[in-house]
């Protein structure tokens, strides 16, 4: 195709018109990427199957972003569409906790609201715990999202959708609360798309062409303030129509779910020693045994586990992130022994660790 990069408008009107009119059901995409790439928890699998059947299908999306353990908390859901995860998380939450969705589509929206109020009802509510607002996602305040009023954001790859991403994100974190989390799926590349992927309708709505080079994305959400950016899961996604793929040549994408912290003045930008461990007590439901932060770093319940300083923050260092309730953190910042090791022996008492890949571990 041979038209400019879609503008904001043009682009709004033409994901409305490929998620309100063309695609009649994840049946029609031509790829992968807005479809769950790996099974959800059994938890959540539970739980996806008490949603409205019309609610399911027309759900579009590229992972689970779904934290469990969020009993009591307010959740925002970015570019919720027919709102399954919001459905899964208003049985998550409970009736003390709360969640919004915001979406800019007409027939998404309706199909959101259309049974809300009976699906709460059967859950036992005395009132709905989930709205829907319309709304773009790059102007959370003109749809009414305060500051500071969520601790926890997630969205099921709608972000690479946006002609504004670092506006995203910026909007993200001024509506977390501290310590709180953006943990979200989305479509990235390999590389910088040329402008003819870019300018690919089909390939838009089938969250191609927006999708983000990878690194490039990493930078955006440090510099709203997401320090050391967290890698949960990646999946590549298979492309199938020989049209597409035609247009994409080289290019690869992947399916990637992130977390995000907001914890100012307590991430930094390497991994440091301070002589911490973390103890997880086995208390986030579904996960009894066993917590993954991210895809490198596995707590098992009871066993002391060597952490620099970020992940300390992240697990709950003084009681400010919203995963504090579920771990202990033993030592503090007194001392620095200067770059985290990550490659060392255990520490005496059969300590583990483990780093990889990432912004710091």
């Amino acid at each position: 195709m041979g038209m400019k990069r879609p503008l904001a408008e043009s682009t709004y009107e033409s994901v409305k018109d490929y998620y309100g009119k063309v695609l009649k059901s994840s049946n029609d995409l031509k790829t992968s990427a807005c479809t769950a790439s790996k099974a959800p928890h059994p938890l959540v699998r539970k739980l996806i199957a008490q949603v409205p059947d019309p609610v399911l299908d027309k759900f579009y999306g590229c992972g689970a972003p779904l934290p469990l353990g969020i009993h009591g908390r307010r959740i925002l859901d970015l570019g919720s569409g027919s709102g399954r995860d919001c459905y899964v998380c208003a049985s998550l939450v409970g009736d003390e906790g709360s969640v919004v969705g915001v979406d800019m589509t007409d027939a998404q929206i309706s199909t959101a609201r259309e049974h809300a109020a009976e699906f709460c009802s059967k859950l036992g509510y005395e009132k709905p715990n989930m709205s829907f607002v319309q709304g773009h996602i790059e102007y959370l305040d003109k749809a009414g999202i305060k500051d500071e009023s969520f601790d926890l954001v997630i969205s099921n790859c709608v972000v690479n959708l946006s002609p504004d991403k670092p506006r995203v994100l910026r909007e993200v974190y001024r509506a977390l609360s501290k310590g709180g989390e953006f943990y979200f799926s989305d479509v990235y590349a390999d590389r910088r798309l040329p402008a003819q992927v870019q300018a690919h309708e089909v390939l838009w709505g089938e969250c191609i062409a927006g999708a983000m080079y990878v690194e490039d994305f990493v930078r955006e959400a440090v510099k709203a303030g997401f320090d050391d950016p967290r890698v949960l899961s990646k999946e590549e996604i298979v492309i199938t129509d020989p049209s597409l793929k035609e247009v994409i040549g080289r290019a690869r994408f992947f399916s990637i779910t992130y977390r995000l912290f907001k914890l100012p003045g307590l991430l930094e930008t390497k991994c440091e020693d301070y002589g911490q461990y973390a103890v997880y007590k086995g208390t986030i439901p579904g996960y009894p045994h066993h917590y993954d932060l991210d895809d490198h770093h596995t707590l098992e319940k009871g066993k002391p586990f060597l952490v620099c300083g970020n992940t300390a923050a992240m697990l709950g260092e003084s009681g400010v992130s919203w995963l504090s309730p579920h771990f202990e953190i033993h030592g503090d910042r007194t001392t620095h022994y200067g770059l985290f090791d990550c490659g060392g022996p255990p520490a005496p008492g059969g300590a583990a660790s483990a780093c990889g890949p990432g912004a710091c571990c």
